[in-house]
């Protein structure tokens, strides 16, 4: 070892600088390093945060990670709370760290640094953003405010503003302790990261729990009195009475320091660094949400403000600081999930949506299945999207609405796009099967047998965003099912009928064959073209994402 003792300063707790501080210290025993954290907590659980306003957990030392003390104790760690870094020397390779408790600033030598500065909420300057019951939610103290509020004031309604994951979980969290919740979208959709039909399914949940949801139109004013708001209007006018408002609109990358430094910020707005994590001075890493990451799938990189990304760039990052060398970061999916009420939504990877906008030609397929088989009692239905690419078949995303086993079939397909599958490759995954886990034919083998026939012609499928105009629609669902729901102008042949009722069809016209979910129309498509209709399609997801997609043919029997 080398007589000079190396000094590591990581600016930042939480994810990315507390995962960076334990790997330094398991790659180099030897190394001085040092941990600046401005606030009291240095690593917390900033994911269960709403959970606790909630109730649902209810011990708040729970979140509390890892204290200094283990730090200390365990990794010897010199760990350092209220303590802000206020500006970089490069030439010097020094930081300067204001102690916010005593007011005194003194300097630290480096010789590597590592910022993890994290995100700040958005907060936008609109009439009565200030009151005093207007929240964000980022760390334990903006908890314990919200807390504080819902325990000594009478809160009967709230207002959510942002329909992302953050402002899903608060609707969540406020509706179990009886608030009736407003919640306010700028976007025409709930969770904008997913495609319209699979975001309507999510939409439908929270109108069935009484959730006020209101899209397309951000908010003008909060309207207070004696700086307690008490309204909110909207860009449309509409006025929402309200005890509490919740901002979930995004966050804004702590940057500055790193600006002030001379270091590259990327046109979106992060901190650019290289695949060892490391900024455009070698001796300065940056990781977590203020970063920007190299992303899977796109032409060019992003931010990604998630958990798992910081926890594994802090890891890396830590590495290549103490002793020289890492792997490279791996590419970011942006997987996530999300619990609304009985509902489970995830993602991955990219949408059908966002991957037209990179210029790609993409297909995807919609199923349902069950996350088990379905003579197991208890079998919850997944509706699964699958996005992949339309002249090579590789796998592009995913999204899945439903309930047990969600996680699951996105966690394989994110590694599947991980590993640069296509869907043939997919569709051979060997997955685990027993009646309580799943089925022989897994959601996610359906999704990819879909997938294949689609690609190899066997199967076409009608796309979500295709327009039903000039096609010959053929429901072959039950008599039962058409009564209560059906197209307009559709023609009603159940499957069992259908070969002895082939002459009544039109073989000229292009062809859109219905079912409930897409299943029972693909034998009925392959029935068709075997006897010479040439052009039909399968109409992928059927009914369930038909009665979202294509509202204007819808004609439903009144309750």
């Amino acid at each position: 070892m080398k007589n000079d003792v190396l000094t590591i300063v990581i600016v930042g707790g939480v994810a990315g600088g507390a995962s960076a501080a334990a790997r330094a210290r398991r790659c180099n025993e030897f190394a001085n390093i040092i941990m600046f954290e401005r606030d009291d907590h240095v690593s917390f659980a900033n994911c269960g945060l709403p959970y606790y306003i909630g109730g649902e957990i209810q011990d708040r030392d729970k979140l509390l990670v890892a204290k200094p003390a283990l730090f200390r104790d365990r990794f010897n760690i010199d760990i350092r709370t209220r303590h802000e870094v206020k500006r970089i020397d490069r030439n010097r390779k020094t930081v300067t760290v204001l102690n916010r408790d005593t007011g005194e600033t003194f300097e630290q030598h480096y010789d590597k640094l590592i910022l993890s500065p994290g995100a700040s909420p958005l907060k936008p300057p609109i009439p009565g953003i200030d009151s005093h019951n207007v929240f964000t939610l980022r760390n334990l103290d903006d908890m314990d405010r919200i807390v504080s509020w819902l325990e000594n004031n009478s809160v009967e309604r709230a207002t959510v503003v942002g329909a992302g994951y953050i402002g899903l979980e608060m609707v969540e969290q406020l509706h179990q302790r009886n608030i009736h919740i407003d919640l306010i979208e700028l976007q025409d959709q709930v969770l904008p990261i997913l495609d319209t039909e699979m975001a309507s399914i999510v939409e439908e949940e929270l109108r069935n729990h009484g959730v006020g949801v209101h899209l397309g139109s951000g908010v003008s004013h909060v309207l207070s009195e004696s700086d307690k708001a008490v309204a909110i209007r909207t860009e449309k006018g509409l006025e929402l009475p309200t005890d509490l408002v919740i901002l979930g609109i995004g966050v804004r990358p702590e940057v500055e320091l790193a600006k002030d430094t001379g270091l590259t910020i990327s046109k979106d707005g992060g901190i650019a660094v290289n695949e060892f994590l490391q900024t455009n001075d070698p001796d300065i890493y940056a990781v977590g949400d203020a970063i920007t990451y190299p992303v899977t799938c796109q032409e060019k990189p992003m931010r990604m403000p998630l958990a798992g990304p910081a926890n594994r760039a802090g890891r890396l990052a830590g590495e290549h600081a103490s002793i020289g060398d890492a792997p490279p970061m791996p590419l970011v999916l942006g997987t996530a999930i999300v619990r609304v009420f009985d509902r489970t939504v995830a993602s991955t990877g990219l949408t059908a949506r966002s991957a037209r906008a990179l210029g790609k030609n993409v297909r995807s397929v919609i199923i349902a299945a069950g996350h088990h088989v379905g003579y197991y009692p208890g079998a919850q239905t997944i509706i699964l999207k699958l996005v992949y690419e339309a002249d090579c078949g590789k796998v592009l995303g995913a999204q899945a609405v439903g309930g047990d086993g969600v996680d699951k079939r996105i966690d394989v397909i994110a590694t599947s796009i991980h590993f640069h599958a296509s869907v043939v490759q997919l569709a051979g995954v060997d997955l685990c099967y027993a009646p309580p886990f799943g089925s022989a034919k897994d959601p996610v083998h359906m999704a990819a047998f879909a997938a294949c026939n689609d690609l190899q012609g066997i199967t076409p499928l009608f796309q979500p965003d295709q327009d039903l105009e000039g096609y010959q629609i053929l429901d072959i669902r039950t008599s039962q099912e058409q009564e209560k729901m059906s197209l307009q102008g559709s023609i009603h042949i159940n499957l069992e009928s259908l070969r002895d009722k082939l002459h009544t069809l039109n073989k000229k016209l292009p062809t859109v064959v219905v079912c409930y979910s897409g299943q029972r129309s693909h034998i009925a498509v392959r029935i068709l073209k075997q006897h010479g209709f040439e052009n039909v399609l399968n109409m992928t997801g059927g009914m369930l994402i038909a009665r979202h997609t294509h509202k204007e043919f819808m004609i439903e029997q009144s309750p």
